[in-house]
């Protein structure tokens, strides 16, 4: 296994982590909530990192291709769920975001079907960082209202505009497929 990937696997390990910390944090104390974004700010950071390395030093692989998305994900996705079940982030933004998660898998599955691979979008790019950013934003100020509409609507459009740029740009896929 690479570097990368174990890099990959770290993130994946520190999903429960800091949904741990964040729900301590509602009984024991505020200062699980600032731990928990450290552990969030360390996770995202790793996004970077596993990216950097496995370009820089040639470890590219298949496995690290499908768990670094999956990863980043299920990280901003166990975020987003404990703060629409704290009342902080309404359900429909979460849904936009998991909608368009599974549109654009489904758009890359019967891409590969067609023997065509759907390079990830620099929008998408965007879209992960600055819900990884907004996220931070949103544990440190949970009780700011004013950034937490700021980060929905961050969330929201970058979300739906790079759901939208994969459509465009590949939804030819969907009608040449077989």
């Amino acid at each position: 296994m690479t570097t990368a990937s174990k890099i990959t696997l770290v993130r994946v390990f520190l999903i429960p982590v800091v949904m741990v910390l964040m729900y301590l944090s509602r009984t024991a104390g505020e200062i699980w909530l600032w731990i928990a974004l450290g552990v969030f700010i360390i996770a995202s950071l790793s996004d970077y990192a596993d990216g950097f390395i496995a370009r820089k030093y040639n470890q590219v692989t298949d496995f690290g291709k499908f768990l670094d998305p999956l990863a980043d994900k299920l990280l901003v996705i166990a975020v987003m769920t404990i703060f629409c079940e704290w009342e902080l982030m309404p359900s429909w933004v979460l849904m936009i975001v998991l909608t368009r998660e599974f549109a654009v898998t489904g758009l890359r599955l019967v891409a590969v079907g067609n023997g065509t691979v759907i390079a990830a979008g620099w929008n998408g790019k965007v879209k992960t960082a600055a819900t990884m950013i907004g996220l931070c934003f949103m544990i440190a100020l949970p009780t700011v209202e004013l950034v937490r509409i700021i980060v929905n609507v961050v969330i929201v459009v970058t979300t739906v505009y790079s759901g939208v740029e994969y459509f465009v740009k590949n939804g030819k896929c969907l009608i040449n497929s077989k």
